[in-house]
């Protein structure tokens, strides 16, 4: 009780942290569209980078590429390092044109470049899309992470579905509150300091990995991952994994482009950026961690593999099980915060981008074209309130349509049972 206690409170002193840093730096700088939607355009390298990544990488990442390392091997690589061309045509090709033109929303330069048809039609694709699918999605997943690393049911003494509620609850309504209240400053600012948190914490995990593998010896534990299983460090893909090879050139770039180049949810960062060089810098930037990211999402899952063995039930249980046994529990409520950050991150983001759409794309342009300043900010504060509650309850269902599918089944299995 005690150790749960200290993790519960340190990750609400760390939470606690972040909250009040955002709020020191967006008080009354948020009272007009600009400074709202667009961080007053001001928005400067690092912010853009450290938003970018963490908004890129959550929780079920942590999980999802750990685990692919431990079951196959690092060709799954190929997802974060080739984003860095994608980013390198953002930031020298894409980018100076969305400044040019002081866009706001990717769907008002195609409306600036083809029609305003066009612009309506992509930003009900972006709406559906968010709503339904990637918000949700998000908040599932980055709860069943966080539920996997620190087993939330036993430290409470609650089920599994009341965890999930729980989890979906508290990160929702305090990512709402970032995105809702605070605008793209206060996202940009306390995505930043939790991606600092996550790469601190995704440092000290392979290091006492490769310290706990070599028995007390750092160099050891690299030398046996070098040497022992080394088909588990191939990064060049067969027809059998997950990303072949050839993939990388064809249609994985261009899935990357979209994702670095046309999200709106994604480039919101640099259309706040302070200038064009500052927003080139963070682009790039993103570009760099990037490149990192399989250090520190995928060494863990190999460390994992030469410690138990495939042993382990399931290749999601690789990360946890390196955490519980190597990470100092005195951390943990560090770990927590940081972790809930990671999913808070996604979520806020993809809020804040919806509601900015919803304003400048559909409200501004076919509900009230005088709308003013304040107008736009009190409209995207209700969108954004409405669309979180309807997304809380589209992620707990993603829960429990299994559950739901099955009893059904059930029924009609004892149903045609009693009919024969």
């Amino acid at each position: 009780m005690g150790g749960t206690f200290f993790t519960l409170l340190s990750c609400a002193g760390f939470m606690a942290f972040v909250a009040w840093y955002s709020y020191h730096k967006t008080k009354n700088k948020v009272n007009d569209s600009t400074g709202y939607f667009l961080a007053g355009r001001g928005l400067t390298g690092g912010f853009i980078a450290g938003s970018l990544v963490l908004t890129n990488l959550s929780a079920e990442q942590l999980i999802g590429l750990n685990g692919q390392a431990y079951s196959a091997n690092l060709t799954n690589m190929a997802w974060e390092v080739t984003a860095g061309f994608s980013v390198i045509i953002l930031a020298l090709i894409l980018l100076p044109r969305y400044l040019k033109g002081a866009f706001t929303t990717l769907p008002e330069f195609l409306n600036d470049r083809f029609d305003q048809g066009t612009r309506l039609l992509v930003v009900l694709l972006f709406m559906f899309g968010y709503g339904l699918i990637t918000i949700p999605s998000v908040l599932y997943s980055g709860a069943i992470a966080v539920l996997q690393v620190f087993d939330i049911p036993n430290m409470l003494g609650i089920t599994f579905e009341q965890a999930m509620w729980l989890s979906v609850w508290t990160i929702g309504i305090i990512g709402s509150i970032y995105a809702i209240f605070g605008g793209l400053r206060a996202v940009a600012i306390s995505d930043t300091i939790n991606g600092i948190g996550l790469l601190i914490v995704g440092l000290i995990v392979p290091i006492l990995g490769f310290v706990a593998l070599g028995n007390g010896d750092f160099f050891i534990g690299i030398k046996k991952v070098v040497i022992e299983h080394p088909e588990k460090l191939n990064s060049i893909g067969s027809s059998k994994d997950g990303v072949p090879f050839g993939t990388i050139f064809t249609g994985m770039l261009f899935a990357n482009l979209f994702y670095w180049g046309t999200n709106q949810y994604v480039i919101q960062r640099t259309l706040g950026a302070k200038s064009l060089a500052e927003g080139q810098k963070g682009a790039l930037f993103t570009g760099f961690l990037k490149i990192l990211v399989p250090f520190l999402m995928m060494v863990p899952g190999i460390i994992a593999y030469h410690l138990y063995g495939p042993k382990l039930k399931t290749m999601d249980l690789a990360y946890p099980a390196l955490i519980n046994d190597v990470f100092p529990t005195f951390l943990n409520g560090f770990f927590l915060a940081v972790l809930l950050g990671a999913v808070f991150s996604s979520f806020n983001s993809l809020l804040n981008s919806a509601a900015t759409m919803f304003c400048y794309d559909i409200y501004k342009v076919v509900l009230n074209k005088k709308a003013n300043d304040q107008e736009m900010i009190r409209v995207s504060q209700w969108f954004g309130v409405i669309l979180s509650l309807v997304t809380f309850f589209i992620s707990l269902f993603y829960y429990m349509l299994p559950m739901v599918c099955g009893r059904l089944l059930e029924s009609l299995q004892v149903f045609l049972i009693s009919q024969l």
